[in-house]
């Protein structure tokens, strides 16, 4: 039987799932490094959530866009509701 998820691990997975979608838009271009260095840091976000039920131990007491990067997600608004409902559940 599997374990259900939390509201935390929930809301990670869909962050990483709308990162992954503007990752895999911008393959090839120049902009798709910076969005797999944020794609391997929602990863570390969801696996935070999952061990810990809480991912204050990855962001300390920066919010989730600043740890992923500010300009990455001014210029990634798209994912923009993810986080908020990530943050709103944390």
């Amino acid at each position: 039987m599997t374990r259900s998820r939390t509201p935390l691990e929930t809301a990670a997975g869909k962050l990483v799932a709308a990162i992954q979608k503007e990752w895999g838009a911008e393959a090839g271009e120049s902009t798709s490094v910076a969005s797999g260095n944020v794609m391997y840091a929602a990863g570390d976000l969801l696996t935070a959530a999952s061990k810990f039920g809480s991912i204050m131990s990855v962001t300390g007491s920066r919010s989730v866009s600043t740890y992923l990067g500010e300009e990455w997600v001014q210029a990634h608004p798209r994912v923009l509701p993810y986080i908020a409902a990530l943050e709103a559940v944390q």
